[in-house]
């Protein structure tokens, strides 16, 4: 009899046992549906957006809508890019270094892209409010385009600095196999020092960039008696970039969060990579399309696949 109930004992415990792992089986399975499905849910979102902006010939014309459509590219392709390296480090599996190169290249592009898009975008809400008359020579398509050149030349100093030492270290380097990551592709200390100087200068820049706009926007504001709308407008657009920023240096310290968790359990990297590196890259078509007048029915309309409900309309100002 004793000795049924101990087997009857060991029976339920073990039972209790299976029961425990498969539920956090299940959890973390769930976390990482949900850090595959988010990204690739606003990935569309985007893509409804910069769709519903190439139908309109003034979007292409207007400074801004350029850039806020460049933005929404940037997002978009950092999202699918940081997806599959996701799903690529949760099977744990081996890939070429040239696979891992041009990963790491867009990853990191894409990544440094967002803060100097965002100086970018407020430099020209302050041509736009504190040289109106001459906003129409400044903020043209074609120089436009040139400062995008100019924000992928500088995202990708670094990253190309890295590449070249590499390749004359070792010209083999990219036939050979490996756990994808920028620590495993560049592990010098100074290229790790050099990466962070690099992001330290550019988030400085950009911030100094931001708070300058900033208070030169709100104090033309206040000083010009006509157009005090558009001038409280972009002010709000001016501090919603700065927002903006703060979120962007999250990703940034995504890195150095996940070297932290390492130490502490694992579940936690997920939800640190939905959180800090995900959210904010889907924020962008709510902080600035939603609220733009012009972007906002156009957005409805093809966002609900043409249904009518919504009927599009272009007011830009």
């Amino acid at each position: 009899m004793a000795r049924a109930n101990i087997t009857s004992e060991s029976l339920s415990l073990t039972n209790m046992q299976i029961f425990k792992v498969d539920l956090l089986d299940a959890i973390t399975i769930s976390k990482n549906i949900v850090g595959v499905l988010m990204p690739l849910f606003f990935i569309y979102v985007n893509c409804v957006m910069v769709f519903a902006l190439r139908r309109k010939p003034i979007f292409h014309e207007t400074s801004r809508y350029i850039l806020f459509g460049h933005m929404l590219l940037n997002d978009s392709v950092l999202l699918l890019v940081t997806t599959i390296m996701y799903a690529i480090s949760l099977s744990v599996i081996q890939i070429t270094t040239a696979i891992c190169t041009l990963l790491q290249f867009v990853s990191n592009c894409t990544l440094r892209n967002a803060p100097l898009t965002l100086a970018v975008m407020s430099l020209e809400r302050y041509v736009a409010i504190c040289f109106p008359l001459r906003h129409c020579n400044i903020a043209t398509p074609k120089i436009t385009y040139i400062a995008l050149g100019i924000i992928w030349l500088l995202s990708s100093l670094d990253f190309i600095i890295d590449f070249i030492y590499a390749f004359f270290i070792n010209s083999y380097h990219l036939a050979e196999i490996m756990h994808c990551s920028r620590d495993r592709l560049f592990p010098a200390k100074w290229q790790m020092d050099k990466s962070q100087g690099f992001d330290a200068f550019y988030f400085v820049s950009v911030a100094v960039i931001i708070i300058f706009t900033y208070i030169s926007i709100m104090v033309t504001a206040k000083s010009v008696s006509s157009d005090k709308g558009s001038a409280r407008k972009a002010h709000r657009t001016v501090l919603l970039h700065l927002i903006q920023l703060g979120l962007c240096l999250t990703s940034i310290l995504y890195v150095i969060i996940e070297k932290s968790l390492n130490l502490i359990v694992g579940n936690l990297r997920i939800l640190n990579y939905i959180i800090v590196l995900v959210l904010p890259r889907c924020l962008s078509p709510l902080i600035y399309g939603l609220r733009d007048d012009a972007v906002r029915p156009l957005f409805k309309y093809y966002f609900s696949c043409r249904s009518g409900k919504f009927r599009p309309s272009v007011n830009v100002h």
